[in-house]
């Protein structure tokens, strides 16, 4: 068989592949690791359940897979920008209010996946770069030392996220119009937060 009629299957493979994942995606959002269901995931995707094992093993691993693409996502779809960590913040709450299934795939892998070993793939250096890089800002006097760059990075991520869904801040279903005015809310709270003083 020639390397060209191999490939349309190649292609076959990494759709299926792709499609397993997104949906593994809804269900242990949805379920946790847990509630999700092999079956449901398989129908859902089109696919052969057995081409999960194949393809990701066990479900904790499925579920290390998917939270290794989660991350992977945000850190390639929201780099930090220490200098503008309001802007960063907003990029942030948007990214989180079309992607709502981060958050809860984050706090499944805490409930979970603790004492697991499993820390996906990049997420702890990337915050230690980005801490680092605040560090930089502030070291340059562009953002202000009150407090140290790992709490003004903490404090940035808690304020984007503190009126998604699955947050314990907010009481209501929000609509388009409040996320708007939450939205300028968070930006300019960060911005206070990490303005340099004049």
């Amino acid at each position: 068989m020639s390397p060209e009629s191999r490939r349309p299957r190649t292609r076959d493979a990494e759709a299926t592949k792709s499609r397993l994942l997104q949906a593994a995606t809804d269900e242990f959002a949805a379920h946790g690791i847990a509630g999700a269901r092999v079956d449901r995931i398989g129908t859902a995707a089109n696919a052969n359940k057995a081409l999960i094992y194949a393809h990701f093993g066990n479900k904790d691993q499925l579920f290390d897979a998917v939270i290794e693409h989660a991350v992977t996502q945000v850190m390639t779809e929201v780099p930090l920008t220490p200098f503008d960590l309001a802007d960063y913040a907003g990029r942030l709450f948007d990214f989180l209010v079309s992607h709502p299934q981060h958050l809860r795939l984050a706090t499944w892998h805490r409930l979970e996946r603790e004492g697991s070993g499993h820390d996906p793939v990049g997420m702890r250096s990337s915050m230690d770069q980005k801490a680092a890089a605040i560090a930089t800002a502030q070291a340059a006097a562009e953002v202000p030392s009150d407090f140290s760059a790992e709490d003004l990075l903490a404090f940035t991520l808690a304020l984007a996220a503190a009126w998604m869904p699955l947050s314990s801040t907010v009481p209501i279903t929000l609509n388009e119009h409040s996320l708007v005015a939450h939205r300028a809310a968070v930006v300019e709270a960060v911005r206070r937060l990490a303005s340099a003083p004049t």
